[in-house]
């Protein structure tokens, strides 16, 4: 408790200016912004020169072409000696490839379930799916049907179609800019069409009309047969060549989209177990604090999903890169593991033939905020898988039966992630930022994660909660990761997200496309 006279000016002054991350580290994280001469709190040190907040300094010297860690970590090499106070970053380290061991294995650990599992208010579909939205939406086939799905989405909006239907969520639009230029079979379109068919037969959709234009590569009939999509339960197409071009096509819709009202509005929301939700596990926009404070809250969180029987869904494989180890020691089984070292392998190879690397990662905000290399920037990032086994690993868009924690191949890309793993049956997704990502994607929630109090501060309309408290020292990573889930399970009941408020989540579908357009 603050004594007689406490005031905010003190907590300034006597909060400490750097956070050295692990003993062995030769450096810490700027606090504050850190002026040429300013004391770092390590043993009489000063910096040289101006640190950014979320920057390192060096504590220690660094010799060039010695390692450079970070909680004890790997993040690169140094390409110069760094003296203590130095600024560390992308002018003095870099990125250098290094083997990967072929050893698997490491400590496993055992969740004991909760013996009586919390529960939430979820739709419970007729098949016994559990659903925490209720959308109907309009998936286009291909680009060249985006407009006349759109204005059918708009129009039946705009004259009240859905007045009346109050459990109805609202009528969504997802259209993508593939679907023609590209083989009419193979490895690119049965990835396409896993992506929509997961959308189609998505629990948070109650019903779906699917439009194509008549001569794409990706026939509307073909991807109804490949996905086993039921026409006539919930689930309509139209063709715009066939239905007799733009207008006719809308009506259409429109007509369709009238007739489902009625059949998505008779729903009641009841108490179901929390082992029902499926949890996309995002970031975006990562800073230095990413890894300290909101992604170890988030993986706190998806620790307790898992033991209250739920899923829980890590992705973007260029992300973890470098950090891998850290999730093959947690591996169910060698299978397990195996299939994980291949996906990486693949990922060097693909960067590689279309002339990248995967350390063209970080982004430039990703520097801005103190992130020097992927090796640093995948620690954070895998941090938000908590510490339970990881007990299956995913193709992109896959549908995601187990239970646990698992992981799912995508590109680091935040829409194109988020859009596998919603279509892989993330019922809702909780997406860090530390910079500030805006995102939505309808037709699951998504809840934002503040890594620092700064941002939550100047986004607060974009930000559900500020796990920048654990660095202010009100609140540690497990308490904020108990607040984290609590704030799922009660999005999962219905209450909306800063995201939905705001209206995002029509245009962030964005399937992964594979493959050359042609």
């Amino acid at each position: 408790m603050a004594g007689e006279g406490h005031t905010a000016m003190d907590d300034v002054i006597t909060r400490p200016k750097t956070l050295r991350l692990h003993p062995n580290d030769k450096l810490a994280i700027a606090l504050a912004d850190l002026a040429p001469g300013e004391p770092l709190g390590e043993g009489g040190l000063t910096a040289s020169e101006p640190i950014a907040t979320g920057h390192k300094v060096a504590t220690a010297a660094i010799r060039a072409g010695a390692p450079v860690r970070k909680f004890d970590q790997l993040i690169g090499f140094a390409v110069e000696d760094i003296s203590p106070g130095r600024h560390v970053h992308v002018h003095n380290v870099a990125f250098v490839p290094a083997e990967r061991p072929d050893g698997i294995g490491g400590e496993r650990r055992r969740f004991e379930p909760i013996a009586a599992p919390a529960t939430f208010d979820g739709i419970v579909r007729s098949d016994g799916r559990v659903a925490t939205r209720n959308y109907i939406g309009v998936i286009t086939t291909v680009n060249c049907s985006a407009t006349a799905a759109r204005m059918v989405a708009e129009q039946a909006r705009r004259t009240g179609v859905l007045d009346g239907f109050a459990n109805v969520d609202g009528i969504v639009a997802l259209s993508h800019q593939s679907g023609c230029g590209m083989a009419a079979e193979g490895e690119a379109m049965e990835q396409l069409r896993r992506t929509i068919g997961g959308y189609a037969r998505h629990p948070n959709i109650a019903g779906v009309l699917i439009v194509g234009l008549g001569c794409e590569a990706n026939q509307v009939d073909r991807l109804v047969e490949a996905e086993g999509l039921p026409l006539g339960d919930g689930v309509e197409t139209l063709v715009i060549q066939e239905a007799g071009g733009t207008r006719a096509t809308v009506q259409a819709g429109i007509d369709r989209i009238a007739a489902m009202a009625e059949r998505a509005n008779a729903v009641t929301r009841q108490p179901v177990p929390a082992g029902h939700l499926v949890l996309g596990l995002q970031c975006g926009g990562s800073d230095a604090f990413s890894a300290i404070t909101a992604n170890p809250a988030l993986g706190a969180a998806s620790d307790l999903l898992v033991r209250h029987g739920g899923t829980a869904i890590l992705s973007e494989t260029t992300e973890i890169h470098g950090a891998e180890h850290l999730l093959l020691g947690r591996a169910a089984s060698d299978g397990v593991a195996r299939k994980l070292l291949d996906l990486i392998a693949w990922w060097e190879d693909y960067t590689a033939r279309n002339g990248q690397t995967i350390n063209n990662n970080p982004s430039p905000g990703n520097k801005a905020g103190g992130l020097t290399t992927i090796l640093e920037k995948s620690l954070g990032a895998v941090a938000k898988g908590g510490t339970a086994d990881l007990v299956d690993v995913y193709r992109y868009a896959e549908p995601v039966t187990a239970k646990g924690f698992v992981f799912m191949d995508t590109p680091g890309y935040d829409p194109v992630s988020v859009t596998g793993q919603v279509a892989g049956g993330a019922n809702i997704v909780c997406f860090t930022t530390g910079r500030g990502s805006c995102y939505g994607c309808k037709p699951a929630p998504s809840l934002k994660l503040a890594t620092n109090t700064a941002l939550y501060r100047r986004m607060t309309d974009d930000m559900d909660i500020n796990c920048g408290e654990i660095l202010d020292g009100s609140a540690s990573v497990a308490e904020m990761g108990e607040r984290i889930f609590r704030a799922i399970l009660d999005t999962a009941s219905g209450r909306p997200t800063k995201s939905e408020l705001l209206g995002y989540g029509d245009d962030e579908f964005a399937p992964w496309v594979l493959g050359a357009t042609v």
